[in-house]
């Protein structure tokens, strides 16, 4: 090879180089499920999503949110698939807590790219989220924390709330998250998963290390059972979507750029 041959060699060889790394940012961009569904769990609504929704927002993905009424399993799981519906292509579905069972039971939807559960039960076919507690009883399932209303709706007392909900959270944050709780009726928990979402879709669990109302470890065993990609937060209390937004942020980001 003359000195004119390897000159252009290097020149092309430099070019590929500077030029590689835009050419994969832009083919990881074209790839990326841009729709994020986001369900909450029981005892609250969907106002905890604020800081994980400025996040993805503000990274260009069109976020949309689930208001579940809570007054039966199945009315949780049409409002999420109702929502899905909604969307322009494929989803990246999010959930905490509770809401962990029912995208397990709405994430079947063809749209639904990935799961990603926050803190959040996971329950298999024939498997509801109670008897699941039961492997790994929370401190919560332990406490007078849990009050029911006349009618069979439970909710938390707003007084041990921030102890075992939300315990990473400002004193007045939680207070205003105790008492806009939406109550939840008991039945809820006890439905049974027909087909579970994360034996087809890819998923994704966070473990908040803190958590009262779920143990941690019962969140470990489900992502282990699932297979999922685990990311544990240090400290994290129950209420990790609120408190941590940026981790949690960050996970539903590796969802949607590697979901398909």
């Amino acid at each position: 090879m003359n000195n004119v041959t390897k000159s252009i060699a290097l020149v092309v060889l430099a070019g590929y180089l500077v030029s590689a790394p835009a050419y994969l940012s832009a083919q990881r961009e074209t790839h990326r499920v841009r729709n994020i569904v986001l369900v909450h769990g029981a005892w609250a609504d969907g106002s905890g999503w604020k800081g994980v929704y400025d996040i993805l927002n503000k990274d260009g993905y069109k976020v949309s949110i689930v208001q579940e009424p809570e007054t039966s399993f199945k009315d949780d799981v049409n409002a999420t698939k109702r929502i899905l519906a909604l969307q322009d292509g494929p989803s990246i579905l999010v959930a905490h807590s509770y809401g962990g069972a029912v995208i397990t039971e709405a994430g079947t939807e063809p749209s639904v790219a990935g799961l990603v559960y926050v803190a959040a039960h996971m329950p298999d076919a024939g498997e509801d989220e109670a008897d699941d507690g039961k492997r790994f009883p929370s401190d919560l399932s332990k406490s007078s924390a849990i009050k029911r209303a006349a009618d069979g709706f439970t909710y938390l007392d707003p007084a041990q709330f921030h102890e075992y909900f939300a315990a990473d959270l400002p004193v007045q944050q939680a207070a205003f998250m105790a008492d806009s709780q939406v109550l939840n009726f008991a039945d809820n928990f006890k439905a049974v998963i027909t087909t579970p979402a994360w034996r087809s879709k890819p998923s994704w669990m966070i473990v908040a290390t803190k958590d009262r109302t779920i143990n941690p470890d019962l969140e470990r065993w489900y992502a282990v059972r699932a297979n999922s990609h685990t990311t544990e937060i240090a400290g994290a209390s129950h209420s990790v979507y609120a408190s941590r937004p940026k981790e949690v942020a960050a996970v539903i980001e590796d969802a949607a750029t590697h979901a398909q």
